[in-house]
């Protein structure tokens, strides 16, 4: 992330749309049981908030700075931070009772990266386990926040097919102005 979005992503302003917008609307009506995955946590403004809900809570960030920082914050508390790339986790096989993502998947850089990325999610959930989570739709702000930085959107319309091609079964995407929201299911 360049300077401006860093900044923008550990402001107050932004945890409270996290806390009060974002985070309910996403997790609406989901359990994620009590082992979970949070792939892309960069600050941790959701991590903060998730791991008041979940027994344990392991993140998976790709940038050092982040992730050592994440760790330094989150040391005694039921985290585990990971600084290694989400599309080829060192995790074992049906770790997880479910998997968040919140606002990273443009994050990464290509179309098949991101595929890579929700079939490693699938490979670590528990049959039965629930992948929750959202992302931004275009819009110029969004843009202007992304100069020298990776935006590759998600198209929330095709997203339920590359869920099913990646493993999972009963996708569902709902949108509204700024971001969508999805969840879909390792199947039993």
């Amino acid at each position: 992330m360049n300077l401006v979005h860093r900044w923008l992503c550990q402001s107050e302003r932004w945890k409270n749309t996290v806390e009060k917008f974002a985070m309910p609307w996403t997790l609406d009506k989901i359990d994620l049981g009590a082992n979970v995955l949070e792939v892309g946590p960069g600050p941790g403004v959701t991590t903060d908030l998730l791991c008041t809900r979940v027994t344990h809570l392991t993140c998976v960030e790709i940038d050092r700075a982040l992730a050592d920082s994440l760790a330094r914050r989150m040391a005694g508390r039921n985290v585990t931070v990971l600084c290694e790339d989400a599309s080829a986790m060192s995790l074992g096989n049906a770790s997880f009772d479910g998997a968040v993502s919140f606002s990273m998947l443009h994050h990464v850089q290509s179309p098949a990266l991101q595929d890579r990325l929700l079939a490693e999610v699938a490979r670590v959930l528990r049959p039965g386990g629930v992948f929750a989570g959202s992302d931004s739709v275009y819009s110029t702000f969004l843009r202007l926040l992304h100069v020298f930085d990776t935006m590759v959107l998600v198209d929330p319309q095709t997203f339920p097919k590359r869920l099913e091609a990646a493993g999972f079964v009963d996708a569902q995407v709902d949108t509204n102005p700024y971001a969508f929201r999805f969840r879909a299911r390792k199947p039993a």
